[in-house]
């Protein structure tokens, strides 16, 4: 089989948080002059009206890169299946923002890279395997501990099993221009500019690593400028280097907002006396550094950051209706949270009943027949 020189397979995801991350790093290596053409392997579960799918067309360059679909959550889907949706082509790269572990779709990839002899095969993995103890430092390095039985470590231990050239990143908290998983700074907004309260784990201190989809793609295809270096150290984390605590995520969300300082109602609490928490992130400090990357891919680090991307974000979160979107159903562990300390005037009622109002079923209530003499 010959191999197509520069020849570069995305296998992408039907979305969620890597959603855009295909779409991406097809725009980035569009520009590499290594690169002679680009095919997205698309799960065919994918909603072609929303983001980043329905921008495929419009945004990427036509003559260089082009979209196939396949039924990548078939868990029938075999090697054959695979080469058979790919027209049985070969590539010399091959990036997988897809697998959860090497089943169906995801072991059909390794087996066809390996027959095909790639150059490279690098799986977006994440950063969410880890399993940071109270030895742990941070920002957490890649030698810390993983779940074991996590499919994506399952996966990486599949690709080295077969021999393959392997290169896997783990990114956490993306967020981007084509995004399609809004729920990190979303969470900040639906609160504040409704004037509730924001249910903060912990004493707000706690540091978090927002990344730019942008920029994940531009740490992503640096491996195929320095493919040796990449495949000798293996595993990467992927994220800025630039950090927030979750209080001033909420004070920066504010400012963008136009909500003064003194009228936002953050409420400390302490995580482990409820079964579920509110908060998007983790209730303690979960962070990387892509200081390994930047020493061994030559990375130059991330050219966007979150405070000046807030402005068109929060563009986005009201052209997106989520100023006046529905909560009903979403505020239930806040009001848990915060029932002691926000109600509204003279303490009757609930600031969240406007938003998401407390539903009883009397349907089988019955009533109370009492006996004789009581």
């Amino acid at each position: 089989m010959q191999m197509n020189s520069g020849s570069v397979l995305i296998v992408q995801n039907k979305g969620g948080g890597h959603g855009e991350l295909g779409f991406q790093l097809a725009k980035n290596l569009s520009s590499n002059s290594k690169v002679s053409r680009i095919t997205i392997l698309q799960d065919d579960s994918c909603n072609d009206s929303k983001e980043p799918f329905c921008s495929y067309a419009s945004d990427l360059d036509s003559s260089k890169v082009k979209v196939v679909k396949a039924s990548l959550g078939d868990d029938n889907m075999d090697l054959d299946g695979l080469k058979a949706s790919l027209g049985d082509e070969s590539y010399e790269y091959v990036f997988d923002n897809c697998s959860k572990g090497p089943v169906g779709a995801g072991k059909a990839v390794c087996d066809a890279a390996k027959e095909w002899g790639t150059k490279l095969f690098t799986y977006i993995s994440s950063a969410g395997m880890y399993l940071p103890d109270e030895t742990t430092t941070f920002p957490m390095p890649e030698t810390t501990a993983v779940k074991e039985g996590a499919g994506q470590n399952k996966f990486d231990n599949y690709a080295i099993e077969l021999g393959l050239p392997l290169v896997s990143f783990r990114p956490q908290y993306i967020y981007g221009p084509k995004a399609n998983k809004y729920d990190y700074i979303d969470w900040f907004f639906d609160r504040l500019v409704r004037g509730l309260p924001l249910p903060i784990p912990g004493d707000g201190t706690q540091l978090v690593s927002l990344t730019n989809s942008e920029d994940v793609a531009s740490l992503l295809a640096s491996v195929i400028d320095a493919p040796e270096a990449a495949v000798e150290q293996r595993f990467f984390n992927c994220g800025t280097n630039q950090l927030h605590s979750y209080d001033d995520v909420a004070y920066m969300c504010a400012e963008i907002a136009g909500i003064d300082k003194e009228k936002v109602a953050i409420e400390h609490f302490d995580h482990k006396m409820y079964l579920k928490t509110p908060f998007p992130f983790r209730p303690t400090n979960f962070y990387v550094s892509s200081d390994t990357a930047k020493a061994k891919l030559g990375w130059v680090g991330p050219k966007s950051s979150l405070k000046d991307n807030l402005k068109w974000y929060y563009e986005g979160y009201v052209d997106r209706g989520g100023s006046i979107k529905s909560m009903k159903g979403k505020l239930g562990p806040d009001r848990e949270v915060c029932f002691l300390s926000k109600t509204t005037e003279g303490g009757l009622g609930s600031i969240y009943d406007e938003f998401d109002p407390l539903e009883i079923d009397a349907s089988n209530i019955q009533d109370l027949l009492l006996g004789e003499g009581v």
